[in-house]
């Protein structure tokens, strides 16, 4: 297994950044995933250069890889959680958030960053869902051409009761924008099991053409909330086989946004949960199949004709298929904050992979693929938001 762990800042709130990062090279974490917010690394506050200089040269110290983050709650309103966003009505608002994103894709590249994640924003009241969508689209090219500039991948993230929430909502952005070889996905795995029609590890298969950030904690159907491991419902193993199967070579983050108070222990827990699940199938044996007997099969009808593999992920035409929840307009969330709505659908057409990202696949994607047993579950409980 080759995979990359790392922990992400946003639980680490409570820390100094040096602490936190001479806490994880020590745990035996490979990376980062630094979000850029004023207690860790502010990226509206003065002498960015400076202090982005200083966390490159302890990053180097600590040996540790790096992810940049843009989920602070905060950061660019005291009054708004993640506010403003690039679905904003008022266009000095989506302004503000194109200008943090392509701070970001500066700070990464002096980082020598994976790549930059982000998010769409919730569809505001009074937006027409194909209005979104297009705006979504215009606020994100001057970010891509940013990134395209500095070398440095965007991963935006499926994030539910958002305009983006699903795989099918980012197939349908990569279509509208051209499959721009450097928009990439962060594929969250609770999110996987919060409200995509397929299991974890059958999302992972079906987004590894686009992985450009992984996030990883536990969750349960319906729920979005980020928990600790073994808290929720996720089976691990298929999740961490299916991502080491694409080949992704990111960091692999461990996301528990509320949970800062005690995260020095659950940084130590979730490393020791991890180890213990990937050396479990380093060191699983293969299944052996014994030698079949009695007469031979009947050979087939038709020679050489090879039954059409499964489908998986929307193409753009069909992204208004998947995705949607319950009575909703689609891309709005029906739920009460902190639920998930699942979709109804369970298959959706496959995607081209134009263009394959750097961190591209080693295995074919798309073969009989399935969804989850809880893939018609609906959202009951509203707890507080995760993040």
């Amino acid at each position: 297994m080759s995979l990359r762990l790392g922990y992400g800042t946003n639980g680490l709130s409570d820390l100094r950044l040096d602490d936190a990062l001479g806490v994880l090279a020590e745990l035996g974490y490979d990376g980062v995933g630094l979000t850029l917010d004023h207690m860790h690394l502010d990226p509206v506050g003065p002498g960015l250069a400076g202090r982005v200089a200083r966390v490159a040269e302890r990053l180097g110290v600590h040996g540790l890889s790096v992810t940049v983050e843009t989920g602070a709650r905060y950061v660019l309103d005291p009054r708004r959680k993640h506010g403003p966003t690039l679905l904003d009505a008022e266009p000095e608002g989506r302004a503000a958030r194109i200008a943090l994103l392509v701070t970001a894709v500066q700070v990464a590249a002096d980082l020598g960053a994976h790549a930059v994640h982000c998010f769409s924003g919730v569809r505001p009241a009074g937006t027409g869902e194909d209005a979104a969508w297009e705006l979504l689209g215009a606020s994100l090219t001057p970010v891509l051409d940013a990134a395209e500039r500095a070398g440095v991948p965007l991963a935006i993230e499926p994030e539910p009761g958002h305009l983006l929430e699903t795989l099918a909502g980012f197939h349908r952005l990569r279509g509208q924008l051209g499959d721009h070889p450097l928009l990439g996905l962060t594929l969250d795995i609770g999110h996987c099991q919060c409200l995509e029609p397929l299991a974890p590890a059958d999302c992972v298969a079906a987004a590894g053409p686009w992985l450009r950030h992984v996030q990883i904690e536990d969750m349960r159907r319906g729920v979005h909330e980020h928990l600790p491991f073994g808290d929720g419902e996720i089976d691990f193993p298929p999740v961490l086989a299916a991502l080491d199967a694409t080949g992704y070579q990111g960091l692999t983050v461990v996301e528990l946004p509320r949970h800062s108070h005690a995260g020095p222990e659950l940084a130590r827990s979730s490393m020791a949960f991890l180890r213990a699940q990937l050396t479990a199938l380093k060191t699983k044996a293969p299944a052996t199949v014994p030698p079949p007997t009695g007469p031979a099969p009947a050979a087939p009808s038709a020679v050489g004709a090879a039954p059409a593999p499964a489908a998986v992920g929307p193409t753009p035409a069909d992204s208004n298929a998947v995705g949607q929840t319950s009575a909703a307009q689609p891309g709005t969330s029906s739920a009460q904050p902190g639920t998930c709505v699942a979709p109804s659908a369970t298959s959706v057409a496959q995607p081209s992979a134009s263009a394959v990202p750097p961190f591209g696949a080693r295995s074919t994607v798309g073969v009989g693929v399935a969804p989850g047993p809880a893939s018609a579950a609906s959202a009951t409980v509203s707890p507080p938001p995760s993040a």
